[in-house]
């Protein structure tokens, strides 16, 4: 969290040096303002640019990524909006020293003014923020074949009212015959006549011939 909010406000001083910084002097007293997108990739003339076409542009791009960046917590979109600063103030830093020869400094207003300073320090600072913070926090799912066999759950109240205890048999039921009760052998008769040959018991005295 600390490391979120330092982060936060460092990238945020970063996009407001970046973006102030057209408005001060770039080269030999000229405004980074008066230096159009174009000419970055043509070459630098004299021509004094408009300010929605001028440097500044990228610049304020460069400014609404860091603000979603801070928002959402997300490191690459302030990295990315330092990238486009540092690479934008570089790529005029290297025309500008094709039109003139070479790139001076001094004290008296002539060579890089304070604008070049303020853009390379914003995109800095750009990067430091993306790197002291530390981004959105990973929220883990628990998948359901990764549930422990063992867990418990809590009861669940139904519809109706509180949940009803259980039945707990102390003894297993017995379980019903699927196919009827086992046969049996019925029991003897006494109407049944005695065969010797089939049993060697004699039968009681009244039913002997």
């Amino acid at each position: 969290m600390i490391r979120n909010v330092v982060g936060s406000v460092l990238a945020l001083a970063g996009a407001t040096a970046a973006v102030w910084s057209p408005f001060r002097a770039w080269y030999d007293g000229r405004h980074g303002r008066d230096y159009a997108i174009d000419e970055l990739f043509s070459g630098i003339t004299d021509t004094k640019s408009s300010v929605i076409g001028s440097i500044l542009l990228p610049f304020a791009f460069a400014a609404l990524l860091t603000v979603l960046g801070v928002v959402l917590r997300s490191r690459l979109l302030v990295a990315l909006a330092g990238l486009v600063v540092l690479g934008f103030t570089i790529l005029w830093m290297v025309r500008v020293g094709q039109a003139e020869g070479s790139l001076t400094v001094g004290g008296d207003g002539t060579g890089l003014g304070d604008g070049v300073a303020n853009a390379l320090g914003g995109g800095v600072l750009l990067l430091l923020g993306a790197l002291v913070m530390s981004g959105r926090s990973a929220h883990h799912r628990t998948r359901v074949d990764q549930v422990p066999p063992h867990a418990t759950y809590p009861a669940h109240p139904t519809l109706d009212g509180p949940p009803q205890p259980t039945r707990a048999y102390e003894t297993q039921p017995e379980q019903p015959y699927a196919y009827g009760p086992p046969e049996t052998a019925p029991p003897p008769s006494a109407d049944v006549p005695w065969d010797p040959a089939r049993d060697e018991t004699p039968p009681p005295p009244e039913h002997r011939a």
